[in-house]
């Protein structure tokens, strides 16, 4: 089986499936029923020994203590990681009071923002034995503490309390310290590898200070080293991705040039001081990255001799064995010896959740630990028979492991290895009685670095299947701990554990398949794909191609022409109107030919990304995420239509945009499609190729061209016709505000008065970072929101609120994250921005950095030719200074005091938009307060707030940024739905007074109408909630119709105003804190009012002559959390026990 892998790094291995791995595994181990009788043995004389021993060691007493899903520890826990780093009272007054305070949490599970409640929770989590009931805990200690003393004097306290926890967790905050605390273990005949603490490099900077810190480490364990076997030296674990600030396939070139010199550099030191240097492992998009880098280091000539170079390899990774085999071929090759330390990993949930989110064909790792301890026993095994070249080391704090590992490898020279703090009472019986030895794997550095080190600690230890948790329970048997994981593997239900990539929107509704930008092969396929001549177009309609103008379409990023594109002219829209028919199919044959789309649009990826490439400058993960999102429309859309009883409204005109030409251009179209409507489509003037490629797609896969009908052209004269036209019956647009107001005007004259635009337009998108965000991660995202597309999403960050305490230095970081961006051609996989989409919009964007030079902050280099735009760091005092959007990359920067947030979320509101908004705390009631206090479409915590996923984060906004309802959600399709005007049979006798109704508006309050959790990927809540919306007016005519159209309205959730008398056009212009207006009486006054809609400033509000739908009366507001920002998903990790 896995002799047929051409390239036993590819995605081929990489996403094998488990079942078939497995066996071979168990076949690989060699061990006979006698051998695993042995070690089951053999581990259960050890769990008796450890627990007549000693006490455990700091961790694993608190992991016994603590269950982390309990609200004491997760209490800790979260104290202990933000104290140690929060520099402002105010915020840790807040924090311990958020998570001490008692809350009736049991209400809201699975439904509140907090990440401390959802079954899928955001830091620390573990499961395991909570407090005894009759004992205070830590969490009541500290409550009755604050009664009596106040908050100045609990901060104090905890801060202490928390410094002298991570003491425990750290060896010392400097190598000098760790080197002094050693003494006492290395007595016991223990040896070390330190660990400096920190994360991945964000900026040069930050990479500079890693290489500064290790090799200062190295230079000072060579004077302890001094004449020693390296085996018997202290050695030194360095990351890849803390060395290099761009550690990712995408820039490999740089990466080959700038960091192996680097590394290079620190073997040869830690050569010359005979200490070992292991490359710890780092997550599996860079497995193959990190061979090259490794070749390349161990190929040097200066290295000879020295056998002190050692590689980590993770037996949860399906290519583990593989890469053992490498080392080996590699060491055999070069002359050399390597210590290959291997390890069960560290990275299992946010892998995990990286598969589904991206698509992937399967998991990278196994999602079972049984199957992780299988994997482990067998590459145990596979080390073993090559410890002619490779120095095994076996780093575990498992009894069954450790027999197995004694069981296997006598006569054999190795090594065991655990964590500072953990498996002492396991590892000092172990040597006393077998006489082997053991490192001691130990963190160096500030407390304020020791997150995300520990919560990995915590997560693989503290479940309550790990050895380290159920080795303090005396409840669970010594068997039953030291169980053989052969004998489990077969037991666990593996299908019950997380769904697989495709399946992550549950039945009826497959995945759009991901492209993993990671491996080669994958890349090449795409490369070649897309080396095609672009085709040109002309206007498709129902029976033949139209006629026009020609037109060069040019390529924004080099300014060559690609193709030409023939505008529609009059004649051709004309037809296209008069050709326009509804779909007539029942709604299962529509889905089925859509989701017929939907594969064939898979198929077509070459093209496609040519065309969005060199059409409309899209990065290659742009690209993918266009086609993708694309997909999920089709087939999102597709089950939307199957649920549908009302028929179609007729005709629609699409009106899309050119920053997402597939995927916006392909939802609009699907929608309407699924709804049995014919579409008049004209796409953007600056990206109509790619849009004639999926309509022409769509017709193969069986649309009738009568219900989908292709009009390129600009929008003053195509546009304006469609939308002016009265056999019109709605329009769906993406653009500006100014532009949907010009729509909306031109319907109210031409179009039947009621007839629906759906509007989703722009933002003035806000961040705000407190001081408890991991800064890492908040610059990540910053970059991300801001700066991917060039900016040119409707959801993109345009105002950055930072903290003033904590500012300083993540502005400081942020710029340096800034100048490791690459623009140029989107063609190219290094590329990161590529062009704004042509020259005036590159004009425009210019002249505001320019007329705000005196602020700008930072700005990076762009290339001179194309329509390049470099990204721009502006300061400005708060969202109020920002003019208008500016569709590009510029991010303005302000700053705010701890107890002004609450105001900023006011200046923010304050604007009239409300698209996306960002949040980056640790504070969970600061999530849920400020998540229900934002009034935005789509508001995103801990994470960046772009890319929002088809039927899981709806998108669309309110207020300024759109009518509703949400594309991508549960409302929109049932829009494109006719709705009969049910005429009033009464007239009114009187005109309302307007102060009267004004009043009647004014009483109105947001309150919820419902929330709901939607499907998506493990380690992540999206939560879409129903608000009312401010109220309807039912402007009848006459009493019994607007009193049955409150009824409606109220059915809805939603909140009416009936005036007692017919409502004046005029009232509609000027009253405000209403949603819209529902009328049935006659069309001209239905006209009227329409006009007068329109005449507003403001929100667009729609005029109803139906019946109202859950979209007019209520908000659609959407909260996405990344519960695993903190680096872990305990959840998703106690399943994994099987």
């Amino acid at each position: 089986m896995r002799d047929t892998l051409m390239t036993p790094f590819d995605d081929t291995a990489k996403f094998a499936p488990e079942a078939d791995l497995i066996p071979d595994l168990i076949v690989d181990a060699r061990l006979s029923t006698k051998d695993r009788a042995a070690i089951h043995s053999r581990a259960v004389a050890l769990v008796r020994q450890i627990r007549e021993g000693e006490k455990p060691g700091i961790m694993e007493q608190f992991l016994g203590e603590y269950g982390l899903s309990t609200e004491e520890g997760v209490a800790l826990m979260c104290l202990a990681e933000a104290l140690l780093r929060v520099p402002d009272p105010d915020t840790i007054d807040a924090l311990i009071e958020d998570k001490i305070a008692p809350s009736d949490w049991g209400r809201h599970m699975g439904q509140a923002a907090s990440p401390l409640v959802n079954a899928s929770t955001w830091a620390l989590m573990l499961t395991g034995r909570g407090l005894d009931d009759h004992q205070p805990g830590v969490a009541g200690t500290l409550r009755g503490m604050v009664r009596r003393l106040g908050e100045p004097v609990i901060r104090v306290a905890v801060g202490q309390a928390m410094r002298e926890m991570g003491r425990q967790f750290v060896l010392g905050e400097t190598i000098e310290d760790a080197i002094k605390r050693a003494k006492k273990q290395e007595d016991k005949g223990y040896t070390y590898s330190y660990d400096m603490l920190g994360e991945a490099a964000r900026t040069a900077r930050d990479a500079r200070r890693y290489h500064e810190a290790y090799s200062h480490a190295i230079e000072r364990m060579g004077h302890v080293a001094r004449d020693k076997p390296v085996a018997e030296s202290p050695g030194i674990s360095i990351k890849l991705s803390a060395l290099h600030p761009r550690y990712e396939v995408a820039q490999e070139d740089r990466v080959m040039r700038e960091l192996v010199p680097i590394v290079t550099d620190l073997a040869r030191q830690a050569a010359e001081a005979n200490i070992g240097l292991n490359i710890d492992a780092e997550e599996q998009d860079r497995l193959a990255l990190s061979l090259k880098v490794i070749a390349a280091v161990l190929s040097n000539p200066a290295l000879h001799g020295w056998n002190g170079f050692g590689v980590v390899v993770q037996a949860y990774g399906k290519r583990a064995g593989a890469v053992i085999d490498w080392l080996h071929a590699t060491a055999e090759a070069l002359d050399r010896k390597i210590m290959v330390r291997l390890v069960k990993g560290a990275y299992w949930d946010t892998e995990m959740k990286h598969a589904q989110v991206e698509g992937h064909p399967g998991f990278p790792l196994f999602t079972t630990k049984p199957a992780t301890d299988v994997s482990y026993l067998a590459n145990a095994r596979k080390l073993i028979g090559y410890a002619d070249r490779l120095y095994p080391q076996f780093a575990t704090h498992n009894a069954h492991t450790v027999a197995a590992i004694l069981h296997m490898a006598e006569g054999v020279d190795y090594e065991f290895q655990r964590l500072h703090g953990m498996g002492e009472g396991l590892h000092d019986i172990v040597m006393r009685e077998n006489g082997t030895r053991c490192r001691i794997y130990a963190p160096v550095g500030a407390h304020r670095d020791l997150l995300a080190y520990l919560v990995r600690r915590l997560l693989e230890n503290g479940a309550n299947s790990s050895f380290v948790n159920q080795i303090v329970d005396e409840d669970v048997p010594p068997e039953t701990i030291a169980a053989d994981p052969i004998t489990q593997v077969s037991e666990v239900k593996r299908a019950e554990v997380l769904a697989k990539p495709s399946a992550i929107f549950g039945v009826g509704r497959l995945n759009s398949k991901g492209y993993d930008l990671s491996d080669a092969a994958t890349l090449a396929r795409i490369f070649e794909a897309r080396e095609i001549e672009m085709p040109g177009a002309k206007p498709i309609l129902s029976d033949r191609l139209g006629t026009g103008t020609d037109r060069q379409i040019v390529n924004p990023a080099t300014g060559e022409g690609i193709a030409t594109v023939t505008d529609a002219d009059a004649d051709s829209v004309e037809r296209a109107l008069a050709g326009a028919a509804p779909w007539d199919a029942p709604a299962a044959e529509r889905a089925a030919i859509l989701r017929r789309a939907a594969d064939l649009y898979e198929d077509a990826l070459g093209p496609l990304f040519a065309a969005l490439h060199r059409e409309a400058g899209k990065t290659i993960p742009d690209a993918v995420g266009e086609l993708r999102e694309a997909v999920d429309f089709l087939r999102y859309y597709a089950n939307e239509g199957e649920k549908l009883t009302a028929g179609p409204r007729g005709i629609i005109a699409a009106i899309s945009p050119w920053n997402f030409p597939l995927a916006i251009f392909t939802g609009q179209i699907a929608a309407a499609l699924a709804a049995g409507n014919a579409v008049i489509a004209k796409p953007a003037e600056q990206t109509p190729l790619v849009a004639a490629m999926a309509v022409r797609l769509m017709h193969e896969a069986g649309v009738p061209r009568s219900a989908l009908q292709y009009v390129p052209g600009d929008g003053a004269t195509v546009g304006a016709t469609l939308t002016s036209d009265a056999r019109v019956d709605g329009v769906v647009f993406t653009g500006s505000t100014e532009t949907a107001r010009i729509i909306q005007g031109a319907m109210a004259e031409h179009l039947a008065p009621g007839a629906p635009l759906i509007a989703e337009t722009g933002g003035l998108n806000a961040m705000i970072v407190d001081s408890t965000a991991l800064p890492e991660q908040a610059v990540r995202d910053i970059v991300a929101s801001s700066f991917q597309s060039a900016g040119q999403r409707c959801s993109a960050l345009r105002c950055l609120y930072v903290q003033e305490d904590v500012a300083p230095a993540l502005i400081e970081m942020l710029k340096g994250a800034m100048d490791e961006l690459a623009l140029g051609d989107p063609w190219q996989l290094s590329t990161d921005v590529g062009p704004v989409i042509d020259a005036d919009a590159k004009a425009g964007i210019e002249a505001n950095v320019e007329a705000h030079k005196a602020r700008v902050l930072h700005r990076v280099a762009a290339p001179e030719t194309g329509t390049f735009v470099a990204p721009t760091l502006i300061e400005v005092g708060g969202i109020a200074d920002l003019e208008r959007e500016v569709f590009g990359p510029v991010l303005h920067v302000a700053t705010f005091r701890a107890e002004d947030i609450d105001r900023v979320i006011d200046d923010i509101n304050a604007r009239g938009f409300g698209l996306t908004f960002g949040l980056h705390t640790r504070i969970d009631g600061r999530v849920e307060d400020l998540s229900r206090r934002i009034r935005v479409g789509n508001a995103y915590v801990n994470r960046n707030q772009i890319g929002a996923i088809v039927g899981s984060q709806p998108f669309g906004g309110e207020g300024l940024s759109g009518t509703g309802p949400k594309a991508g959600g549960p409302n929109y399709v049932a829009r494109f739905t006719a709705s009969p005007t049910p005429m009033a049979d009464q007239t009114w006798e009187v005109i309302a007074e307007t102060p009267a109704v004004k009043r009647a508006l004014s009483d109105h309050r947001d309150r919820v109408v419902s929330e709901e959790l939607l499907p998506g990927p493990t380690g992540e809540l999206n939560r879409l909630t129903h608000w009312t919306r401010p109220p309807i007016l039912c402007l009848g005519p006459g009493t019994r119709a607007a009193e049955a159209q409150a009824q409606a309205v109220r059915a809805l959730g939603g909140e009416a105003v009936v005036p007692e008398g017919e409502l004046t056009p005029e009232a509609l212009v000027t009253l405000d804190g209403f949603s819209g207006a529902i009328w049935w009486g006659e069309a001209e006054t239905a006209r009227i009012y329409a006009k007068a809609l329109a005449a507003r400033k403001g929100a667009i509000l729609p005029l109803v002559t139906g019946h109202p739908d859950r979209a007019h009366v209520c908000h659609e507001r959407h909260l996405c959390v990344d519960t695993t920002a903190a680096g872990g998903n305990a959840d998703l990790l106690a399943k994994s026990a099987g």
